[in-house]
């Protein structure tokens, strides 16, 4: 890349494409993973030829997803990882490829997260198919205590509705109002979005007045279920400074890299911790990395429900402590903000095909600083940051830069 010095030990974005998130009865999970796959292959100008590593992320998918996405676009022998990580399995995916070259033992990476869900409703096991649950929650949560929560639930649009309660009541009140904004932001964002499952427009009094799921959380403040994949080429900087010069600007550096999980507190085997995990990540990427918060062009942030995207804005350092409804009255997070987050939607509108989320966030940010976004471009995008959160637990964030031409 003219002017900019690519380090050996780096690990850059070579190509990246996610398929629209939808329903698709007509195909499986596999065939939407093979066009992911295909589609960042050819962003990335190479072959799976070329690929030392494969990663591929599924939680609701039979065993095997990667051997299979091979038979689809071509065996060449390479060690595959499968992995499974809650909402961060796509994340999970990017990481072990990230590990395989920093270790040394891949100059090119493949990372591929792909789900078909269909219509399993809300996530924790709402939906019913002829009376028998289709995602049973296990009742368990941590070694020994069984989970009610402190509403008594341990589906999910409750146990973030309690977080974000929670959030409120330590920090002197946050409006049910102020919820209902973020939703009414991520709507508004996916309509500049061609692949979001859903790109409509809703007013906040829709957002307000659509059916209760969880208080705070209506109908609109929570993410709907569907199918989809996305997948990213990886490449370390070794590699990269060898080939074209197309392909070396198009590149996009993966600064930081980072997977943690829930620390002990004692009040978390009632109520699942959502914030420490991410705090912890959130804090080593930034030392990784070498920047602030302050320093964020856009953020794609895991906004299963509204109340989820509100707390993470502190959990990742957007705002002043406690100040999260401060930050999304202000107009921050929205598009032509100061600090954008989830210009694609988001998965309240964009969608949350499981296994794919954490990829496609990756995706989001890579084309947007590759300028590349199309209307929903955010101008002037150098550093953006993808994060994802998965109970159970697990927190993936990654932090993208563009180089200096």
């Amino acid at each position: 890349m003219a002017g900019t010095r690519i380090a050996p030990d780096s690990v850059w974005v070579l190509g990246a494409h996610m398929t629209r998130f939808a329903r698709y009865p007509e195909f499986d999970a596999v065939d939407l993973a093979a066009e992911s796959v295909l589609g960042a292959l050819a962003d990335g100008g190479v072959a799976i030829g070329d690929v030392d590593v494969l990663a591929a992320g599924s939680l609701m998918q039979p065993p095997g997803l990667g051997q299979r996405i091979q038979k689809q676009v071509g065996q060449t022998g390479i060690p595959v990882y499968n992995v499974t990580n809650a909402c961060a399995t796509g994340a999970t995916a990017v990481r072990a490829a990230v590990m395989a070259i920093k270790a040394g033992e891949a100059g090119i990476g493949l990372a591929v997260g792909a789900e078909q869900m269909g219509k399993m409703g809300l996530l924790g096991g709402a939906a019913k198919k002829k009376e028998k649950r289709v995602f049973e929650p296990s009742g368990r949560y941590g070694a020994v205590t069984g989970i009610d929560g402190y509403l008594g639930t341990a589906t999910m649009p409750g146990v973030f509705a309690q977080a974000g309660m929670a959030y409120a009541g330590e920090h002197g009140g946050v409006s049910f109002e102020q919820f209902a904004r973020v939703a009414y932001k991520n709507h508004l964002h996916s309509t500049l979005n061609p692949l979001a499952q859903y790109r409509k427009k809703f007013s906040m009094a829709e957002v307000m007045e659509s059916p209760m799921m969880s208080y705070p959380n209506t109908l609109l403040m929570c993410c709907p279920t569907g199918d989809g994949a996305a997948a990213a080429v990886l490449v370390s900087g070794e590699r990269l400074r060898r080939m074209a010069p197309e392909q070396r600007r198009r590149a996009v550096k993966l600064s930081a890299s980072v997977l943690t999980s829930d620390p002990y507190v004692e009040w978390g085997q009632v109520q699942p911790d959502v914030n420490t995990l991410t705090r912890n990540a959130a804090a080593q990427a930034y030392e990784a990395a070498g920047v602030g918060p302050e320093d964020l062009d856009l953020v794609e942030l895991h906004d299963c429900f509204a109340t989820a995207e509100l707390i993470h804005y502190d959990n990742l350092g957007l705002c002043e402590p406690g100040a999260a409804g401060d930050f999304i009255d202000s107009g921050a997070p929205f598009r032509d903000g100061a600090t954008p987050v989830n210009v694609s939607g988001g998965l309240i509108s964009k969608g949350h095909p499981i296994g794919a989320t954490g990829v496609a966030n990756l995706y989001e940010v890579v084309a947007h600083l590759r300028g590349e976004a199309g209307d929903r471009q955010v101008p002037g995008a150098k550093v953006g940051l993808a994060h994802v959160i998965g109970l159970g637990s697990a927190c993936g964030v990654h932090i993208l830069e563009k180089a200096a031409a």
